[in-house]
């Protein structure tokens, strides 16, 4: 089958297409043939090599998190797909094996997937799940957002940031949003209450919010203070940690991090949204297998909208 893989650590440009030995699904195992994945921002720093503790040096090495497809064949005990079955999720960890969802076929356990939505192409499904579920995971799970709730989300024009945005719409709270100047009217689109340039509305011209959804890392005190009484501020940035732990250990626990795993049930609930038309995929481009480095160096070098996607099927 092909592959997306790289040899080193380094640039886009170490990301090529190969030829690697199609998977064969285990007991309880599934085995997907992909259709779309996409680019998460987790996977350019896997590619540079700044989470080789966790990643390890031996190569080849495979790309990729997110997958959309079709289910192509069964291991023993599986009964909760079939053959055909039109699935998504995404592959839990970091990726490290030779093969992963940036190729042909993937091997996957069915809790770790759900049906796919009916009402969207397979290859644009590819951009949502690790984003979607993470935002949905931020917002319902971790902030308990409410409708009426004042929600303000930082970074609103990236792939989770524009998952956010119309996941807090659907849920009826109060959306205003930052984002740069170019991405005003965009976000605006999605259904935010109010977009803002974040250079120029720092946190002393913003008001007073019940949730805060941050996707930057920065100036957390100064953001923490805007949360309402009982309010509840999460992020998904890693550089916000150090901040956390000090922010747990002299002041209040109301900022939380996390990070998402591929559940059944929580894909199922984004699916939902889907199909009811509260969300839908937000994609900056899409090209073939054998661009994924085009991929990954346009969304280091920043300023997109939504995700970039891959088509695997040809």
């Amino acid at each position: 089958m092909r592959a997306a893989q790289y040899d080193a650590y380094g640039k886009p440009d170490v990301l090529h297409e190969a030829t690697t030995p199609r998977p064969v699904p285990g007991r309880g195992q599934v085995l997907v043939r992909v259709h779309g994945t996409s680019v998460n921002v987790i996977e350019l720093a896997v590619r540079r090599g700044a989470l080789r503790i966790a990643t390890g040096f031996r190569f080849p090495k495979g790309m990729g998190l997110d997958f959309a497809g079709e289910i192509e064949s069964l291991g023993e005990e599986v009964t909760s797909v079939a053959v055909g079955d039109r699935v998504w999720g995404f592959l839990p960890g970091l990726p490290g094996s030779p093969s992963a969802a940036a190729a042909e076929y993937l091997v996957t356990k069915p809790g770790r997937l759900s049906i796919a939505p009916t009402s969207i192409d397979l290859v644009d499904a590819a951009a949502l799940p690790m984003a979607a579920a993470t935002a949905l995971t931020a917002l319902r799970d971790h902030a308990h957002l409410k409708a009426g709730d004042r929600l303000l989300i930082r970074g609103a024009s990236g792939g989770v940031g524009s998952a956010a945005v119309q996941l807090g719409v659907a849920m009826g709270a109060q959306v205003t949003a930052l984002a740069g100047a170019g991405n005003l009217a965009f976000v605006r689109g999605l259904g935010a209450d109010a977009a803002l340039d974040y250079h120029t509305h720092g946190p002393d011209q913003l008001g007073r919010f019940e949730v805060i959804l941050d996707l930057t890392g920065s100036r957390m005190g100064a953001y923490r203070r805007l949360l309402a009484r009982h309010g509840r501020m999460v992020t998904t940035a890693a550089n916000a940690i150090p901040y956390i732990l000090f922010s747990t250990i002299h002041g209040s626990k109301r900022v939380r991090a996390f990070s998402t795993t591929p559940k059944a049930q929580l894909l199922a609930d984004v699916a939902g949204y889907v199909d009811r038309g509260e969300l839908a995929p937000v994609i900056d481009a899409v090209r073939p297998l054998a661009e994924l480095a085009a991929a990954h160096a346009a969304l280091e070098a920043g300023g997109g909208r939504g995700k970039h996607v891959v088509r695997v099927i040809e």
